[in-house]
C-alpha cells in the first residue's frame, strides 16, 4: 500500500517498528466519527431505556461473544458468575449473541441468567443508547471497548489483552480476564471512583473520514 491510515499514534509506532514509515498518516479512528454522528440520534430515536425499565447511569451493560470465552466452559462460567454478582447491586443488561446462548445451554449454565436482564441482540441505535446510559460496561468486544471510551463510560474488558491500549493507559478500561473476582472488583472500583475526565482524544477529532479523503485526493497523480 502507498497510503497507510492509522487510528492512533500507537498504530503509527507499530508500523515504524516494522520499518514502514512512508505514506503513514495518523488520521484518527473512523469509529470515533461514527460514534459522534450517532450519539445524539440514538438518544432521540431509541426507546430502549423505557422498554427495559432502566434508569440512566443505574445499570451495567454486558456483552460476551468471543470464542476464547464462550467455547471454554470454565471461562464462560466465571464471566457469568461475575455478571450475576454484579446484578446484586445494579441491573445488568445482557444482549445475548445466539452462539453464546447456545453454549450457555450446552454447558448447563442457564442458572446464571436468572437475575440478569437478557435480551436478543439489539439494533445499533439501541446499543448506542445503552452504552451512553450505562454506569459501567463489561465486554469482550473490541468495538464496544472503544465506544465505551468515546461515550465516557468506564469499561471492564473480560479478556487478557486488548488492542486498544490507550483506553487502559488513560484509566477508562481495565483488563480483568475471565476471573469472577477480578471482573466484579473492577466494576465496584469504577462505580465507587469513576475515572478522571480525559480532555484529549488519542483517537483523533472525529474527522478521520474527511482527513482520509483529503489525503487520498492530495496523493492523486
Amino acid at each position: 500500500s502507498s497510503l497507510l491510515f492509522c487510528p492512533t499514534q500507537t498504530a503509527v509506532d507499530n508500523l515504524s517498528n516494522e520499518g514502514l514509515r512512508n505514506g503513514v498518516h495518523n488520521v484518527g479512528d473512523v469509529m470515533y466519527d461514527v460514534a459522534l454522528y450517532f450519539r445524539d440520534r440514538a438518544m432521540e430515536q431509541s426507546g430502549v431505556l423505557s422498554r427495559l425499565n432502566l434508569q440512566p447511569k443505574r445499570f451495567a451493560l454486558a456483552t460476551c461473544h468471543r470464542a476464547e470465552n464462550t467455547d471454554d466452559q470454565a471461562r464462560l462460567l466465571q464471566i457469568l458468575a461475575a455478571l450475576e454478582q454484579t446484578a446484586q447491586s445494579m441491573p445488568v443488561v445482557l444482549p445475548l449473541h445466539p452462539r453464546t446462548r447456545k453454549l450457555i445451554q450446552t454447558f448447563g449454565l442457564e442458572r446464571f441468567l436468572t437475575h440478569l436482564t437478557v435480551t436478543d441482540p439489539l439494533p445499533f441505535l439501541d446499543m448506542v443508547a445503552l452504552e451512553q446510559s450505562a454506569s459501567v460496561i463489561l465486554t469482550d468486544s473490541g468495538g464496544v471497548q472503544k465506544e465505551a471510551f468515546f461515550y465516557g463510560v468506564p469499561c471492564v474488558t473480560m479478556r487478557d489483552e486488548t488492542e486498544w491500549v490507550e483506553t487502559v493507559q488513560l484509566g477508562w478500561n481495565r483488563l480483568a480476564g475471565a476471573s469472577t473476582s477480578r471482573v466484579a472488583q473492577a466494576v465496584q472500583d469504577f462505580v465507587r471512583a469513576p475515572p478522571s475526565p480525559v480532555f484529549t482524544s488519542p483517537y483523533g477529532s472525529g474527522q478521520a473520514s474527511s482527513l482520509i479523503l483529503r489525503q487520498m485526493i492530495h496523493s492523486l497523480p
